[in-house]
């Protein structure tokens, strides 16, 4: 695992970037998130018909501040340029500090994206660089037990399915959570 001084916050591939969330990119996230949120409400409980300006402003700070306080590490997916948001994703550190090694991987796609393969890219790149660059020794994927297609993402990511939650409480109601994982030792094989 790298210091946490010495982590990388982008990563650059020719279909995106992916980089720490930075002060200003609260209207391009706005952008993104208006048109999508009949396609993420039934599964992100932080979705929002007109989220307000300020509020994002706030959002994108507390990601970079969490970033470079090792507590949580929310990535941006932009397109090529850095005009664009396609996304967003991380490794987030829910129940176990940065230095154990084990991060859960999140993501959601902008709904104008979604359907082209980007989740699918977007999860094999932070595969690689979280097992690679980062440090990862695990690596999890959480999504509800309804969300096919988050499923089918995971599956052809390589990862494993290792248990079902069931009755979790998600987002409005109970249901089951499907979980799915990594080691860097399977990664690597």
């Amino acid at each position: 695992m790298l210091p946490i001084h010495e982590l990388p916050d982008r990563l650059e591939t020719e279909r995106f970037v992916l980089r720490s969330w930075l002060p200003g990119d609260g209207p391009a996230l706005r952008e993104a998130l208006l048109p999508s949120y009949a396609h993420l409400e039934p599964w992100m409980p932080w979705a929002d018909p007109d989220p307000e300006p300020d509020e994002l402003a706030m959002r994108v700070r507390t990601f970079r501040a969490d970033w470079l306080t090792g507590t949580n590490f929310v990535v941006a997916v932009f397109d090529p340029t850095e005009t664009r948001v396609l996304g967003g994703t991380g490794f987030h550190t829910r129940d176990s500090p940065y230095a154990r090694g084990d991060a859960e991987v999140g993501m959601w796609i902008a709904s104008p994206e979604a359907g082209k393969g980007l989740g699918q890219a977007v999860l094999r790149s932070m595969l690689d660089w979280g097992f690679g660059t980062w440090g990862w020794r695990r690596l999890e994927w959480r999504c509800d037990a309804e969300n096919t297609t988050s499923m089918r993402v995971a599956e052809r990511c390589g990862l494993v399915h290792e248990a079902t939650l069931r009755g979790c409480w998600r987002h409005k109601t109970r249901g089951d959570v499907e979980v799915f994982a990594l080691t860097a030792d399977q990664w690597r094989s």
